[in-house]
């Protein structure tokens, strides 16, 4: 069985105050459900404080990106270490903000990825097709091609350690939301990926995260699907209650 995962991923939201009063709610709600794993990943500034407040519950920490130079003068940057100093047990790469607003390539997050692979952090790593890309019929090809970029040269030790988060492009802070068939079959698909590339033990162990406007009225319908294994969750993990409930579907 695969242990499911619930990741907020806060984006630029939130101020110290607030990132500390969601912290706290989150982790004295999810002290209730122990057959899944909880991350909430803040901006950066506020880790260290949403760390203290987290502290002594079962949530994790999690960055939302890192640069794959160790150290240097690379101004404004973070590295995997840091975070991993800070207190971060997972961190988000590739996500498609980063692909988009940020001209981060497959060559970049592989190098981020493997970065991450060399401290105790555990990436979790986004691939997602545009809707122009769905509706051309491009979807595989689309996420295979993110999917084999992003964790090119990894060996089965490292890929074992990998998450997978596919979030379509198309249903992330749109309201729009894949059918659970639709994102059933792109899990199950990159589930035979990596299947394919490295055999079946691996791809049975992966967890391969499902995000694009996640909440709780749909989170029970495609958490009960078999190849998703949890929920990258965008503007829904703003809100303690909501946030929890979503928690509580994936158990």
């Amino acid at each position: 069985m695969r242990m499911p995962l619930i990741a907020g991923n806060w984006k630029m939201n939130s101020n110290g105050a607030s990132a500390v009063g969601l912290a706290t709610g989150v982790a004295a709600g999810a002290s209730r459900f122990g057959q899944a794993e909880v991350a909430v990943c803040p901006p950066l500034v506020y880790l260290p404080a949403v760390q203290t407040a987290l502290v002594g519950s079962p949530v994790a920490l999690g960055a939302q990106n890192l640069y794959f130079e160790p150290s240097g003068a690379f101004t404004g940057e973070v590295s995997a270490a840091m975070l991993v100093d800070v207190g971060c047990r997972y961190v988000i790469l590739g996500h498609s903000e980063r692909r988009q607003f940020f001209y981060e390539t497959d060559a970049v997050v592989n190098r981020k990825v493997l970065a991450a692979l060399s401290t105790t952090l555990t990436p979790i790593v986004c691939v997602g097709e545009l809707l122009s890309q769905r509706e051309a019929g491009q979807t595989s090809d689309v996420v295979r091609s993110q999917l084999a970029g992003s964790l090119a040269g990894l060996s089965e030790e490292q890929i074992r350690r990998i998450v997978i988060a596919y979030e379509p492009v198309w249903a992330i802070g749109t309201g729009k939301v894949a059918t659970v068939d639709q994102a059933e079959a792109v899990h199950l698909d990159l589930r035979t990926a990596l299947e394919t590339r490295y055999n079946a033990s691996v791809a049975a162990a992966i967890r391969i995260l499902y995000g694009g406007s996640v909440k709780a009225d749909n989170a029970s319908q495609l958490l009960a699907a078999p190849n998703i294994d949890g929920a990258l969750v965008g503007g829904a993990s703003l809100k303690v209650e909501e946030f929890l409930a979503i928690v509580e579907a994936a158990r």
